[in-house]
């Protein structure tokens, strides 16, 4: 794994969005429904917004129902740590970015085949990295 990324809170905000900086560097929770990812369909691959390590691939991603762009598994497995998170009264397992500690989302044992995993994420901590479909 690459050596990790730390920065002060106020280096992050130079290059974050208010919204990207209190969900990605303060755990927060981007409203159902609004991410700019939920309903995406472009194929590509998430990236961490705070650093560029590449997360997830649109390969992965599916509709979950819950208004959050759902992933079954990371690019990686070392892409992403995983914590217990026991605020907000439960009991959750929290996803991180592994480079940048970035919040991303949580983890829950409700996904589709084959893993039986959903990656939660929120769109304010992925960037989409098209495909170029030219190279071809």
């Amino acid at each position: 794994m690459a050596e990790k990324i730390t920065k002060s809170d106020a280096e992050w905000q130079q290059n974050l969005s208010p919204e990207q900086f209190q969900v990605a560097r303060k755990a927060g929770t981007e409203p159902a429904f609004t991410g700019k990812y939920w309903n995406e369909h472009e194929k590509g691959t998430y990236a961490c917004v705070c650093c560029g390590q590449p997360l997830f691939s649109s390969e992965t991603k599916y509709n979950s129902g819950t208004g959050w762009p759902s992933f079954f598994q990371p690019l990686q497995k070392d892409a992403v740590a995983e914590h217990t998170d026991v605020t907000h009264g439960m009991v959750r397992t929290e996803v991180r970015c592994s480079k940048c500690d970035a919040h991303l989302g949580h983890l829950f044992e409700d996904g589709p085949k084959p893993t039986g995993m959903r990656y939660c994420m929120n769109s304010a901590s992925l960037d989409l990295k098209k495909e170029d479909l030219k190279k071809e």
